[in-house]
């Protein structure tokens, strides 16, 4: 059965969220997440389909998903359909001293889709800042993540971090290889039992694992949280820098959270997650990945964020969002010109119309105009 409902979705700030349901919600909020990254001088970036499988195979941690599509090319190469963007990027910007490049792309990449079990292609927008990259780059950056948010819907909330303060704070316990991995991974869980018995064991002095304990349990407005970090961490640079960026930012929404954490072998300063309404997990994700740079043997800096335009097909952004304006049912006694009369009448109004003999069980419409009981299209 068709069932009417009443569209209730409201936008911070006065922006119109895209919070489309349907299979041109991706097409909508593309068109106009490239005009925003064109108006602050972004260029179009577009790359082949497929890259040798080395460059894959060498940066295996950077992917979000490590399975990769891979094909023997013509001349015995391994060839890889591309799993990301970012890592092409890196590949082939140029150093240039004095010089920033700013990209973005919309690019359809092949890769094991979040909560899927199989290869999907999958269309990925994004931003990257290459380049001789200072606070403002990253400032801007910032800035493009939570425009974006707003512009997808009306529910949404970034949460930032610095990972050079986790990063120096570990680098001053003595850790092993072995055992930062573990300690990231529990401030990565917010995992405070296992933290405090890894401290035991490498013989972490109480006050430092004090702070790696309010780290972790650390989230909030940045002028909430941060003052009390300060006066633990009175010389962290990584600490004033964080709190002058979110300063700018000047957004109620924007959150610190020191468990966000990513591979410090690629990964380095801020990082960043988006979240919006309705949808589990963060649907922009991004960073400073300079480390990724230098594996590369770039002296170049860089910046970035990709958005999940896939998570953002697959949930619903409201449950109130219709699917068509009007249903136009129609039976044999109808004449086809008819139907069709009516159906463009609906369409020059500027109504989404869906035509049917019967009516789909889940559609969600405005109105039902039914022309096998007399209904009638006016005007």
């Amino acid at each position: 059965m068709c069932y009417h409902t009443k569209n209730d979705s409201v936008s911070k700030g006065g922006d119109a969220p895209l919070n489309r349901n349907d299979s041109s919600a991706g097409k909508d909020i593309s068109a106009a997440l490239c005009g925003l990254y064109g108006s602050f001088g972004y260029a179009r970036y577009k790359m082949n389909k497929f890259e040798e499988y080395d460059l894959y195979a060498r940066n295996k941690d950077f992917l979000v998903a490590d399975r990769v599509v891979t094909f023997t090319d013509t001349n015995g190469k391994l060839m890889a359909l591309k799993p990301d963007v970012t890592l092409s990027i890196a590949k082939n910007c140029r150093d240039v001293p004095g010089e920033v490049n700013k990209l973005y792309y919309d690019e359809n990449v092949y890769r094991v889709s979040k909560g899927a079990n199989a290869f999907r292609e999958i269309r990925q927008l994004g931003v990257e800042c290459t380049g001789e990259v200072d606070d403002y780059c990253i400032l801007e950056v910032l800035t493009l993540a939570l425009s974006s948010l707003k512009a997808i819907s009306g529910e949404y909330a970034l949460d930032v971090s610095e990972l050079s303060v986790l990063g120096e704070l570990l680098d001053g316990c003595g850790l092993t290889s072995s055992q930062k991995r573990e300690a990231l991974r529990l401030v990565g869980e917010k995992n405070l039992h296992e933290t405090e018995t890894l401290c035991r064991a490498a013989g972490i002095d109480e006050q430092t694992a004090d702070v790696l304990k309010t780290l972790i349990t650390s989230y909030g407005k940045p002028a909430e949280v941060l003052p009390a970090l300060k006066a633990l961490l009175p010389q962290s640079a990584g600490l004033a820098r964080l709190e002058r960026l979110t300063e700018a930012l000047g957004d109620d929404v924007v959150r610190v959270d020191f468990s966000l954490v990513s591979d410090m072998s690629y990964y380095n300063g801020v990082v960043f997650k988006g979240y919006v309404g309705n949808i589990p997990e963060s649907v922009i994700s991004g960073g400073q990945y300079d480390r990724l740079m230098e594996k590369m043997r770039h002296t170049s800096r860089a910046v970035g964020f990709a958005v999940y335009l896939d998570l953002l097909e697959e949930f619903s952004f409201s449950e109130t969002e219709y699917d068509a304006d009007a249903l136009l049912l129609y039976g044999d006694a109808n004449d086809p010109a008819d139907v069709m009369r009516a159906a463009r009448k609906l369409v020059g109004e500027g109504k989404r119309v869906c035509v049917r003999r019967n009516a789909p069980e889940k559609l969600r419409c405005r109105e039902i105009i039914d022309l096998t009981e007399g209904g009638a299209v006016h005007g």
